[in-house]
């Protein structure tokens, strides 16, 4: 029998960004029905559209500090990001780091239509899966 394996929702996002931003940059995923837990920044971790997109999918927040994101390999790589938060991509990074070590990127780090939130989506190594 196979053993489930957790998938994150990695978001990064303005401090404008309202829940309608998130929703739908984890929609553009295509991977919304599946997320498990969402993954941010710490100190976004507790804005409040952020909380209630939470709250909404009834989904765990797993905050990750700034030094965790910046030891994350990021498969894209935004030079302003990269100038404010030392990694590529926040999304990525949060989702990768939350689904824990050996965890693959489902969805690489997309865009809301806004242009106020993008999402990554991760997944956690299934047991005996060749990495």
């Amino acid at each position: 029998m196979e053993r489930a394996s957790m998938i994150v929702a990695g978001f990064g996002f303005r401090g404008a960004a309202e829940a309608g931003s998130l929703s739908d940059a984890l929609a553009r995923t295509g991977f919304a029905a599946d997320v498990q837990a969402l993954a941010t920044a710490d100190d976004k971790a507790a804005a409040p559209a952020f909380v209630a997109f939470a709250d909404a999918l009834d989904l765990p927040i797993h905050p990750i500090c700034g030094a965790d994101l910046s030891e994350t390999e990021t498969t894209t790589d935004s030079p302003t990001i990269r100038d404010h938060r030392q990694t590529g991509s926040v999304a990525e990074a949060a989702a990768l780091f939350a689904a824990g070590p050996g965890a693959k990127l489902l969805c690489a780090r997309v865009i809301s239509q806004d242009r106020m939130a993008t999402c990554a989506i991760a997944r956690a190594p299934i047991q005996g899966e060749p990495e």
